[in-house]
């Protein structure tokens, strides 16, 4: 983290479970019932909720009701059979979760997606229709060629048609491979220390994932941005992101029928951690929840 944030208080999460068709959902909580709204997080391919909470846990301690959870494959989420998780059941769980949490409790929850995870955080908006504002940053499209071919270590993945994805996830999915070897994950941060920190977490970059997991997020058809629901969608995109450039993001964006808002967060590689940019993420979560809890 950047020196001026260091001593920046941090609230510590507890640790829940949320049971769903046999996976045991590791939850990070640190609630504030005076809260508003409140801020549910997911991570993206590589990640876990323990990733983000040096960000979430400032957030928590100014008053901010957080909520982050380890998505099946990756943190402390334990599942009945990991070689056949698919991106659909990420997508399946986010919206379920949200779902219940506001059969629980009516305030209005603002999500934070982080990398793969902000295109988790805007289907989940246009599936439930219960999200007062998605903030991402990043809106990698799997069905845009470029974008695929950004964040692959396989260039030439573009050129493979849908069919054939289709056939190798139905024919060798549950073949687990290790992340760092399909994905670009040597860009992750512009520091190398945290690249190298975040490659060996067996939680995250470090872990292996099945080859159907990997089919089924490339051939996924997300919710069609030009008949998207009136959820407001703030792309908080890394300005120095050489893995996964804003121009390939902003593309989606461009195309989303609701309100949206772009803001660059100067400075900062795909893993936002730099000066200004990281101040300039946090304001703009801020800034949503005040607005979701007026």
């Amino acid at each position: 983290m950047p020196l001026e944030l260091r001593e920046h208080p941090v609230s510590p999460p507890a640790s829940e479970w949320y049971l769903w068709r046999g996976h045991a959902v590791h939850v990070a909580r640190a609630p504030n019932p005076q809260a508003t709204a409140r801020l549910l997080a997911f991570h993206g391919a590589g990640g876990n909720a323990g990733m983000l909470w040096p960000m979430l846990g400032r957030l928590a301690a100014l008053g901010s009701d957080v909520t982050a959870i380890d998505l099946p494959l990756y943190g402390d989420t334990v599942s009945p059979r990991p070689r056949a998780v698919r991106y659909t059941d990420w997508v399946s769980l986010a919206a379920d979760f949200v779902t219940d949490e506001r059969r629980e409790d009516a305030r209005p929850i603002v999500i934070v997606g982080a990398s793969m995870g902000g295109m988790l955080a805007y289907e989940t908006a246009q599936r439930t229709g219960e999200i007062a504002h998605v903030v991402a940053t990043c809106l990698l499209d799997p069905r845009d060629p470029e974008a695929i071919a950004a964040a692959s270590r396989l260039p030439w993945i573009e050129r493979v048609p849908t069919h054939v994805l289709r056939v190798i996830g139905r024919a060798a999915g549950s073949l687990r491979v290790p992340v760092r070897w399909f994905a670009e994950a040597r860009r992750m941060s512009r520091d190398p220390a945290l690249t190298r920190a975040c490659l060996g977490d067996s939680r995250g970059a470090g872990a292996s994932v099945p080859l159907g997991y990997l089919t089924d997020f490339m051939t996924f058809d997300h919710w069609r941005p030009e008949s998207a629901i009136g959820t407001p969608i703030t792309l908080a995109h890394p300005a120095a992101d050489a893995w996964t450039p804003s121009r390939l993001s902003m593309r989606f964006l461009n195309r989303i029928a609701s309100t949206t808002r772009h803001v660059p967060l100067e400075n900062c590689g795909h893993f936002p951690i730099e000066q200004p940019g990281l101040s300039q993420f946090l304001a703009v979560v801020s800034e949503a929840l005040d607005d979701a809890g007026a």
